[in-house]
């Protein structure tokens, strides 16, 4: 026998060998011995573009109509209760509301194995109904079935109360948006101004809660949108309710109530945890929040409260700065902490430019930018930092546009650029900037602004000698700051300024005494320069 043939009986003998020792091991185990049948091919699966076009068309037409559907009647029924029937009992369109809320609720019950999606939007729909028919018993009739307005306000709040707890029952995100909306619009509905605070206080902090505790981020959006726009439509008169539009002046102290809300607001993000990062939304609330109570605080502590508009905005910039600080050493936040630490600085500008009149204004602005250049080192912030300088550029734009004539003050403008400098070179570790553009924005600012403002405040004869003087403090500086290049730099263009200044303006304008004097000053002082410079060239 060949030995290919050899190898191939050994191969089949053992694989016999190997089936019947399975076999007896089966039969042991009492496992069926039965052939396994050979599984037919599945049949072939539709493409990946009918299954995306079914279920597009299951969307649309299962869940998208359903919305738009329940949408279409309950705006219908709403119109139905709140239409004025003239030849009817004025209890009468409350009842049908009642019913048609009743068999809402019921239809939607029945549904809610078969009907999923239309269960739940009708529940939504019976919720927002049984809140306007309860509106309607004192509201959209000439003779309403309940004239006492505080009875109506607990029946609209009890619903809203019970709709609120229906919609967290359920885990909707969407009817607890709803029924949040409707506990702002009853803040409107005829109550006095504590009423109307109290509300508008309780259901912000129930924003937040819900926002934390279910993760509902955009419940927190809602809320502070609402809380100012309701706050808002209560200083207009409640318009919304029929009521005529004109600024409503009194109390005064709604406009604590406005920094009340954005402290409730503000609270909601630092209570989340240390590692989570800022996204967009959060990004969203902190702005939505800040300028929203700070767009209403000015606006309405400038028309309706002027004379006590300096104090709100001290304390309102005494907030938005806290926040700030809070935002930072809790979370270490950029964008939050610049917002609030933007207005905060905002705010303080406003109280400056209430408390003070020009052109003493231009001096406390300009100084304010060096609190805000050190509150921005301390948070690490480029963004307040490039954000002060354009301010620090438009402050004093406006000073020489409105000042009318120029005098010691704008000094301080250069004085000003340079400690602004000196503290960023000084904390330039603590900062996020890469280069030293800022540094050299400042001192670029100052190389020009002290000039400018020693031409127009130290006499016509004595500006070439006021610009050697301002060289040599610079010379000194640098010396003082460990041969600091910068200043060097200053120096020797501060000195190049006076000498196209001496032979430009004063060789024909100046008075004969003082041209000798200046060019003999420059002269020596040309020399000395240039000998300083010799000697250190020598010793490198």
């Amino acid at each position: 026998m060949e030995p290919e043939e050899e190898s191939r009986e050994s191969i089949a003998a053992l694989l016999r060998n190997l089936e019947a020792r399975i076999a007896r091991i089966e039969m042991h185990l009492g496992i069926s011995n039965e052939s396994r049948e050979v599984p037919e091919p599945e049949p072939a699966t539709p493409s990946r573009e009918a299954d995306d076009e079914d279920d597009l068309e299951v969307r649309v037409g299962q869940h998208w109509f359903a919305k738009v559907g329940i949408v279409v009647l309950a705006l219908g029924v709403v119109f139905l209760l709140t239409f004025p029937y003239q030849n009817f009992p004025s209890y009468a369109p409350s009842i049908l509301g009642y019913i048609l809320v009743g068999g809402i609720f019921a239809l939607s019950r029945y549904w809610r194995s078969s009907f999923e999606q239309v269960s739940r939007y009708l529940l939504g729909g019976g919720l927002l109904l049984l809140y306007f028919t309860t509106l309607r018993l004192s509201h959209f009739s000439p003779d309403p079935v309940i004239a006492n307005t505080s009875v109506e306000l607990l029946l609209l709040l009890g619903v809203v109360i019970l709709n609120l707890a229906i919609s967290i029952h359920r885990q909707s995100p969407y009817l607890t948006g709803l029924n949040i909306a409707l506990a702002y619009l009853t803040a409107l509905a005829g109550g006095g101004p504590a009423f109307v605070f109290s509300v508008i206080t309780v259901t912000s902090i129930v924003s937040v809660e819900l926002s934390i505790r279910y993760r509902w981020a955009w419940i927190l959006t809602l809320g502070i949108a609402l809380s100012y726009f309701t706050h808002l439509l209560w200083s207009l008169n409640s318009p919304v309710f029929g009521n005529p539009v004109h600024q409503v002046t009194s109390p005064e102290i709604n406009l604590f109530f406005l920094l009340l809300y954005a402290a409730i607001f503000a609270a909601g993000p630092l209570r989340q945890s240390t590692t989570e990062k800022e996204d967009a939304l959060s990004v969203t609330n902190a702005a939505l929040n800040g300028f929203g109570s700070f767009v209403l605080l000015l606006g309405l502590a400038f028309t309706a409260f002027r004379t006590s508009f300096a104090v709100w905005t001290l304390v309102g910039s005494g907030l938005y700065l806290a926040l700030a600080i809070v935002f930072w050493v809790r979370l270490k936040s950029k964008y939050a902490t610049f917002i609030y630490a933007m207005l905060g600085y905002a705010a303080l500008s406003a109280a400056i430019a209430d408390l003070s009149a020009a052109p003493d204004v231009f001096v406390w602005l300009c100084w304010q930018s060096i609190l805000v250049v050190s509150t921005a080192v301390w948070f690490r912030s480029r963004f307040i930092i490039v954000a002060n300088f354009f301010i620090y550029l438009l402050v004093f734009v406006a000073y020489l546009t409105l000042a009318g004539t120029l005098g010691t003050i704008s000094i301080s403008f250069g004085i000003v650029a340079l400690l602004s400098a000196r503290i960023l070179n000084w904390k330039k570790d603590r900062l996020e900037l890469k280069t030293e553009m800022m540094r050299n924005a400042y001192l670029a600012s100052a190389l020009f602004v002290l000039p400018y403002a020693l031409y127009h405040v130290v006499p016509h004869g004595y500006v070439s000698l006021s610009w050697l003087g301002l060289a040599l403090f610079y010379y000194i500086a640098s010396r003082l700051l460990n041969n600091n290049r910068k200043y060097r730099w200053m120096a020797l263009l501060t000195t190049i300024l006076t000498i196209i200044y001496v032979f430009t303006v004063e060789v024909v304008t100046l008075d004969p005494a003082y041209r000798i004097v200046s060019f003999l000053v420059l002269g020596s002082a040309l020399l000395t320069v240039s000998m300083i410079y010799s000697r250190r060239r020598r010793k490198k």
